[in-house]
């Protein structure tokens, strides 16, 4: 067979295929060049999840008339000078709107600001007619309609239009987030309109609340409410942004954001960091929520790995992964002790769940069934027909208490009478339980973060009060996560005791992977395990750390190999030594059930307020509850 030139649009379909994947892609594409032509507002309109319609209006600068014809053809852009790794755009390769007119119908309308009319081309199928005259307004149009009409099998991969139109939406918000300058709105006839409006003018500098806005806006409420500010730097490489408290959590990774420069990016190694700062704080089945922004020279990371630009390679990962975990867990440890504001809601539904209707207090309300008034909305019944109550008619428990045989008083209409109020009072309360009694304490203890304790209910949970809301503690979790804290930090202040083998353990590795190993023995060392070179392609085993007791040595330093290669450090052995710390943590605090006293449990809150990271156990799970004043006003419709 012989060797042939491909037709340019063949070459084009081929580029396209890594480029548009989907129609979110387009949507990615189109945004992106319209933020690189300076535009302060940007709408898109779908139909059909984009396969039938894409339209995105924008007013930056607009093409000039004679280089509209240069826009659509491959490798021609505005946005790269000649050096390839002085990457500072969104955009720079110059394939996209030719990938995107070699598989869809592809129309461009664009006017300058010193133009007298705007100008249009068209690309139908690969092939270009105009530019022509056209009436519109400063900026551009970019319509694309039958996606991939001219590459049929790619239709049949894609997605419902339901599926295809979140997918846009979802494109278009995370790059909003790192324009807050920038007004959104999408539309269309296969989707709910969405606008995200600009929270600080063009021009100038993004504020942290701006930025704030921008992302609750993406986020919801919740998450500005449950933030914690980042801000550092390490040698030239600076990250800001925000990331939420470990107990304000996700079932999936979808609420983690990542920009390098500003253009968003899905690159596992910062969400593997991500991870790893809350590694410890949160359960393995949940996932932080978070917004990092990277900014680097850049010549030190190299965006142009894959066309579609979300992966990109830092030079030293090492360096930008150290500075995300360090950073996220400085803000953790700085911020104090903070609940999630999700948990009182979710405690709120938990007690709106039971599906009781509010009783009325009119007076025909007597005159009604119990069963209608209190009737749970989860277990209905039929209403029994309605009779004329009494005290005679009434159920032994519905009936008036009274004392030595007096008559029942009787009800007025506001209420119960003087007389009912003297009944009353003649009765005593009776004793409570010691333990789940009202406990003393210093008045002065209301205004700490944790309140002081008042009560222990069901032998596990400790009730306190401050000066605006009610504080559930789980004694266990929260103990659980003080003893783990003060067993890290006596690990992390002196060398990690080590029980010498009494034979070396000779490990055989591929010949990178022994010198990787080597590399990091000193940091090995500083948590009880010796290695040395033993020859070409191995390492010799002298100590392991004793917490670990007996253990596969072989599989261990293979391990630590792999994650030297993939993050090029060696936590891995320090996650496993605090794996039994929080093990040991678990079994030796207090358990559920034991009766604590009073002065017990406030010792048990201070300790919670000095340590960081106590509002979550070693599991990810909450230590505390806090519900407001409010919120139980609110219970008892007093709000």
């Amino acid at each position: 067979m012989s060797i042939r030139l491909l037709s340019e649009t063949i070459i084009n379909q081929i580029a396209a295929g890594e480029v548009i994947e989907r129609p979110a892609s387009v949507v990615k594409e189109l945004v992106e060049n319209a933020i690189d032509a300076g535009a302060t507002r940007i709408e898109i309109v779908t139909a059909g999840g984009g396969k039938n319609l894409i339209r995105v209006t924008d007013n930056g600068g607009g093409i000039p008339a004679d280089e509209l014809a240069l826009a659509v053809s491959r490798h021609c852009t505005s946005k790269l000078t000649d050096d390839v790794h002085d990457i500072r755009a969104l955009g720079f390769r110059g394939e996209a709107l030719p990938s995107i007119g070699s598989v869809a119908r592809l129309s461009i309308k664009s006017r300058t600001a010193d133009a007298d009319s705007g100008y249009e081309v068209v690309v139908r199928g690969g092939h270009l007619e105009g530019p022509r005259p056209t009436a519109i307004n400063r900026g551009t149009i970019v319509e694309v309609s039958d996606l991939f009409y001219a590459t049929p099998a790619r239709l049949k991969f894609m997605k419902t239009d339901r599926a295809e139109s979140t997918a846009i939406t979802e494109v278009v918000k995370r790059i909003a987030i790192s324009f807050p300058q920038v007004r959104f709105s999408i539309a269309g006839t296969d989707r709910s309109p969405l606008e995200l409006p600009a929270s600080c003018n063009a021009g100038e500098t993004v504020s942290e609340a701006a930025m704030l806005e921008r992302i609750s806006q993406v986020l919801g409420a919740d998450f500005s409410e449950n933030a914690l500010a980042l801000d550092s730097e390490r040698e030239g490489v600076r990250l800001t942004g925000f990331t939420a408290i470990p107990s304000f959590n996700r079932a999936n990774s979808l609420h983690q954001f990542a920009y390098i420069n500003g253009r968003p990016v899905r690159d596992k190694q910062v969400f593997g960091a991500l991870r790893g700062a809350y590694s410890d704080v949160i359960a393995r089945d949940r996932h932080p929520v978070g917004v990092l922004f990277l900014q680097l020279d850049p010549a030190y990371v190299d965006v142009n790995v894959h066309p579609a630009k979300a992966d990109v390679r830092f030079r030293d990962p090492g360096l930008v992964r150290g500075l995300i975990v360090g950073t996220i867990r400085h803000a953790l440890a700085q911020s104090g002790i903070r609940p999630a504001t999700s948990g009182a809601e979710a405690m709120l539904k938990a007690f709106q769940a039971q599906g009781f209707e509010t009783p009325d207090r009119s007076p025909s309300s007597y005159t009604s069934s119990p069963a209608r008034n209190w009737q749970s909305a989860t277990n209905y019944r039929p209403e029994p027909p309605r009779q004329e109550w009494s005290p005679q008619t009434a159920h032994p428990a519905q009936r008036p208490l009274h004392l030595d045989n007096q008559p029942a008083p009787r009800y007025e209409q506001a209420g119960f009478g003087e007389a009912m109020q003297a009944t009353i009072s003649q009765f005593t309360a009776p004793s409570a339980d010691s333990r789940a009694a009202e406990i003393e304490a210093p008045a002065e203890l209301l205004r700490a973060p944790l309140g002081a304790a008042r009560a222990q209910i069901h032998a596990n949970y400790i009730v306190a009060q401050t000066e605006d809301s009610l504080v559930i503690v789980d004694q266990h979790a929260a103990h659980e996560r003080l003893v783990y804290e003060a067993l890290k930090t006596a690990l992390e202040a002196k060398p990690m005791a080590a029980q010498m083998l009494l034979i070396p353990e000779i490990v055989d590795l591929p010949e990178e992977d022994a010198e990787r190993v080597v590399a990091h023995a000193e940091t090995l060392e500083r948590f009880g395990l010796s290695v040395e070179r033993f020859g070409p392609g191995a390492v010799a085993v002298r100590e392991t750390p004793s917490m670990l007791g007996e253990m596969d040595v072989q599989q261990l330093i293979r391990d630590l190999a792999d994650e030297i290669a993939e993050h090029d450090t060696a936590n891995g052995l320090k996650d496993m030594l605090n794996h039994v710390a929080a093990t040991m943590a678990c079994h030796g605090s207090v358990r559920s059930g034991r009766r604590m006293k009073g002065e017990e449990m406030n010792a048990l809150l201070r300790q919670m307020e000095a340590t960081p990271g106590s509002g979550t156990c070693n599991h990810g799970r909450p230590t505390y509850i806090e519900l407001k004043l409010s919120d139980i006003e609110r219970l008892f419709g007093r709000r």
